[in-house]
């Protein structure tokens, strides 16, 4: 099957059909393939327009009806690339929506794992018992000062007396 007969006639594989539609994946794939099968359409439709003005000029004067075909045709070449053209630049914005939801959709996914994990690690820390601890921790704070102060204040056996 071609594969812009695949493309409308919505041939795709099994599993996107029973999940209600594609994936975003095979939804950008199709896009991608859908704009190389029109660019390289794009291609074929210019070298016809080019030859088509060759065998204009050929003509020229000699074979005035010649000549004029082939400008018609090469204008109806012309119309159908400006076709192209345009739905080339829809599918293009349709690829780029399409990456921009998924880029979304995975970021607020990975947003989601991250809260849950964060609720996890929280879940068993009780603010009263961090309040103790930090209280305690500037209790023994306190105590090791008051120790180091006592060490390193000098010792004066005896030099100071009271009269």
């Amino acid at each position: 099957m071609s594969k812009i007969s695949r493309f409308f006639k919505g041939g795709g594989s099994a599993a996107s059909k029973g999940r209600g539609g594609p994936s975003p994946q095979e939804a950008l794939a199709r896009l991608r393939e859908t704009e190389e099968m029109l660019s390289k359409k794009q291609e074929y439709l210019e070298t016809r327009i080019e030859r088509e003005l060759a065998v204009a000029r050929q003509h020229g004067t000699k074979n005035r009806r010649a000549a004029l075909q082939a400008l018609k045709r090469k204008k109806r070449y012309e119309k159908q690339l400006s076709q192209i053209d345009g739905t080339l630049s829809t599918i293009e914005f349709q690829r780029e929506a399409l990456e921009n939801s998924h880029t979304n959709t995975e970021v607020l996914k990975n947003m989601g794992y991250a809260a849950q994990a964060m609720k996890k690690v929280h879940e068993n820390m009780d603010l009263n018992k961090i309040d103790d601890l930090m209280q305690d921790i500037t209790e023994q704070q306190d105590v090791a000062q008051e120790i180091s102060d006592a060490i390193s204040n000098r010792a004066t056996f005896g030099d100071e007396f009271d009269e």
